[in-house]
């Protein structure tokens, strides 16, 4: 990668956050066929006999698409890609304008047996937008920018939305110097030298808050509430908070035929009536934006004829309201308390996330609404469960997403699906926001 940073534009005025309620309709549309091939193209890249997607960060199937869609923005906007020091993939479309770029991306990477459209959807819209805007010779203000990010899913390194968390400052350095891959045990650091970055350089490559105008990040909703709805589009108000807690239960291992029923302290037990208990406090709140799950669950010692004296399990709980999650911990702990002397098993609670939910730009929501308002569609406003790139740009830049159906709720498996209706929908209203933000924003 260059030593120079390449995000440093010109210093410019502060939003102009007033939106006149009607915004003029242009007749610009994206390229409903170039997306669909290209959508088929980068699938190739790690395409399995299932039908699902192997293409997980530093693979050799991440390296070819990276070349294939450096290849494709060299291609188009006539411009070299840049590759940050995270291994981020930046092209820049402009006229010599001075104001400072507007950004689409999302990432290309792919969870282990994947979908085609988590991620790599988003990357391609960014790229259609500014190639349908370049064509089209529109006059914009600001120049344009896509993105592409590294590691967005989990992955063997085990350090998810790494390339946003890092270029805006969020990991370090230090912070990833300790993260190898599970099988191989490369080292992060050097397989993002591989790709190009170089995390000697991160710190003095931060994304800072005044470099960028705005950053929209379109994806597949990985829920059902669009399909359900009958609506191509919705506005993301905010991308959720995620809680997990590790707790540990002691009971006491013993005979699995001699010890009767009354003398046992089982901690699977315990662990299961816990974990009945927190899908019941959730469910009883018969709430839209809040979930919670037990995912992961260790039994010791793990054997058929003997009672489990130890118990190892994560719940997670998701919402962006603090004070619904905070009455679903103090619910939850009553649940613990009752199951713990039930059982006669020790617990140790351990907090091991606890992130804030994060709202979208009041002003780009604004934007995604008059833009989709213009295409004459109706949407929802829907909150985030899954986290997203956006999560972090959103503290740099007024961020926003835009959000098109998956068929039956699918994602993450290979029967992710999205009609290309919905797609073009999606580009076309992205578009127009785009136009919209580059006549509001200064």
């Amino acid at each position: 990668m260059s030593d120079e940073p390449f995000f440093r534009f010109q210093e410019t005025k502060v939003l102009n956050l007033e939106i006149p309620e009607k915004k003029e309709k242009t007749n610009i549309r994206v390229n409903a066929a170039r997306i669909s091939e290209r959508l088929n193209q980068l699938a190739a890249f790690g395409l399995n006999a299932e039908g699902g997607i192997d293409r997980s960060f530093g693979s050799d199937q991440d390296i070819r698409a990276r070349k294939w869609l450096s290849q494709l923005w060299t291609h188009v906007f006539e411009a070299p890609v840049k590759i940050d020091p995270i291994a981020n993939l930046w092209v820049r479309y402009d006229k010599g304008q001075t104001l400072k770029p507007i950004v689409l991306g999302s990432h290309h990477d792919a969870v282990a047996n994947g979908g085609k459209f988590d991620g790599a959807m988003g990357v391609l819209l960014a790229t259609e937008v500014l190639q349908t805007l370049k064509e089209a010779g529109y006059p914009l203000r600001h120049p344009l920018m896509a993105v592409s990010f590294s590691a967005e899913e989990p992955n063997p390194y085990n350090i998810s939305t790494l390339g946003s968390r890092s270029i805006t400052g969020v990991l370090t350095k230090e912070d990833l110097q300790s993260a190898v891959h599970g099988k191989t045990n490369e080292k992060i650091t050097e397989t993002i030298h591989r790709l190009g970055g170089d995390v000697d350089q991160l710190a003095s490559h931060l994304l800072q808050s005044d470099e960028l105008a705005a950053f929209i990040e379109c994806h597949i909703e990985q829920g059902r509430n669009l399909i359900d709805s009958g609506k191509s589009l919705a506005v993301v108000s905010g991308i959720t908070g995620i809680y997990r807690e590790k707790l540990t239960l002691s009971g006491e291992a013993n005979h699995a035929g001699t010890t009767l029923m009354p003398d046992r302290h089982d901690a699977l037990l315990a662990g299961a009536e816990i974990s009945l208990g927190l899908e019941e406090i959730v469910t009883d709140l018969n709430r839209n934006d809040v979930v919670a799950t037990v995912g992961h669950f260790d039994v010791y010692p793990d054997s058929a004829n003997i009672i489990p004296g130890k118990v190892e399990l994560i719940a997670e709980i998701r919402t962006s309201d603090r004070n619904v999650l905070q009455g679903i911990i103090q619910a939850f702990s009553t649940v613990i308390d009752q199951a713990s002397k039930k059982r006669q098993v020790g617990v140790q609670r351990d907090v091991i996330l606890d992130q804030n939910g994060v709202p979208m730009d009041a002003h780009v929501q604004e934007a995604l609404r008059q833009a989709i308002e213009t295409l004459s569609e109706s949407y929802l406003t829907l909150p985030s469960l899954a986290g997203h790139d956006s999560a972090h740009m959103a503290p740099i830049t007024p961020t926003g997403m835009l959000f098109v159906p998956s068929i039956n709720g699918k994602s993450h498996c290979p029967d992710e699906e999205t009609k290309i209706d919905d797609i073009v929908k999606a580009g076309n209203a992205l578009v127009q926001a785009v136009i919209v933000l580059d006549k509001e924003l200064n």
